[in-house]
C-alpha cells in the first residue's frame, strides 16, 4: 500500500510538473535574436527598422501629391499604422502603377499599396491582404442630372451621353453595359470632369475613388455612391513570406475591430477638407 500510495504521489507530481511547465512555455516570447527562416520579407523590416510601401501617388483619395509634394491619403494612413504597430520607421517610394508589382518582386518595396485591385490573375503571382478598401465603376454627373435618375437602366437611353477614360477599364466598361449610348472618350480624367462640367456629356464612369474625389472638388457635381461592379482593394506582398501575410492579417483585424479603418475611410472619402492641400 505504502508503495502504491508513493506511485500515485509521484505521478501527480510529475502531471503537475508538466502542466506548469506547459503553461509556462505558452507565456514565452521568442527570442530576441530570432528570426523566421521561411519569411525573409519581415525579417528584412525587423533587421533595417524601415518598411517600405510602394504607391503611385497620383490616386486620390488613396495615396497623392499635395502642393507642397507631402504624399497623402487613406492609403498611406495605413501604411502608418503597419508601420507603427511593427516598431519600424515608414518610407514610402512613389512610381507609375506599371511599374510597382515588378518592384515587389525585385526587393527593391516590401509592399505594394496602390489601388491594386485583387485580382485572380495577380493572385497567382503574388500574395494579397484585404480588401481594406472596395472599389469599383461609378457614375459622375451633376447633381440636376441624377437627381432626374431613378433607375440605372435610365443611362441606357440612346440620347445619354457618357465618357470614359480612353484605353481603360471603364471604357470597356461603359461599352458593355450602355451599348446605346453616345459613347466620348476622354484623354484624361480631368478632360472627362470637366465634360461633365460644361455639359458635353451627362456624365463620366470611373473608378470610385476618382468619382469621389470628383464630386468633393466640384460642388456641382455628384456620385453614384454605390460602385456597379466590386473591385477589392488590398496589400500585395511577396509570395513566399506566409508570417508576414499573416501578420498583416491579423493587423486588418485589429484595426477594423477598433473602428481605426473607418476613422481613416471617413477622413478621406466623406471630408472634403483635404482638397484645398491639391494642386
Amino acid at each position: 500500500m505504502k508503495g502504491l500510495r508513493w506511485m500515485v504521489v509521484s505521478v501527480a507530481l510529475l502531471v503537475g510538473l508538466s502542466g506548469c511547465a506547459c503553461f509556462q512555455q505558452g507565456a514565452a516570447t521568442a527570442p530576441a535574436t530570432y528570426t523566421c527562416p521561411t519569411a525573409p520579407v519581415i525579417n528584412s523590416i525587423m533587421s533595417k527598422g524601415e518598411v517600405v510601401v510602394g504607391m503611385a501617388g497620383d490616386m486620390p483619395p488613396l495615396n497623392m501629391k499635395t502642393k507642397d509634394g507631402r504624399l497623402v491619403g487613406y492609403e498611406v494612413d495605413l501604411a502608418r499604422a503597419i508601420a507603427k504597430y511593427m516598431g519600424v520607421k515608414l518610407r514610402t517610394v512613389t512610381m507609375p502603377f506599371n511599374n510597382l508589382l515588378p518592384a515587389l518582386y525585385e526587393r527593391k518595396v516590401d509592399l505594394v499599396m496602390s489601388g491594386m485591385t485583387m485580382t485572380p490573375e495577380r493572385n497567382l503571382k503574388v500574395a494579397f491582404v484585404g480588401p481594406y478598401y472596395a472599389s469599383g465603376k461609378s457614375i459622375l454627373a451633376k447633381t440636376a442630372t441624377l437627381a432626374q435618375v431613378d433607375d440605372v437602366s435610365k443611362i441606357k437611353a440612346a440620347n445619354v451621353k457618357i465618357t470614359a477614360l480612353r484605353g481603360s477599364t471603364s471604357e470597356v466598361f461603359v461599352q458593355g453595359a450602355f451599348p446605346n449610348v453616345q459613347y466620348v472618350p476622354a484623354a484624361t480624367y480631368d478632360e472627362g470632369v470637366k465634360m461633365v462640367l460644361d455639359d458635353r456629356v451627362h456624365a463620366m464612369v470611373a473608378d470610385h475613388p476618382i468619382v469621389i474625389t470628383s464630386a468633393l472638388r466640384y460642388p456641382e457635381l455628384a456620385a453614384i455612391i454605390t460602385p456597379f461592379t466590386y473591385e477589392p482593394i488590398g496589400v500585395a506582398v511577396a509570395c513566399n513570406d506566409p508570417l508576414l501575410v499573416n501578420w498583416l492579417e491579423n493587423l486588418m483585424k485589429h484595426l477594423e475591430a477598433m473602428g481605426e479603418m473607418k476613422r481613416m475611410k471617413a477622413s478621406w472619402f466623406e471630408s472634403s477638407s483635404w482638397i484645398r492641400d491639391l494642386p
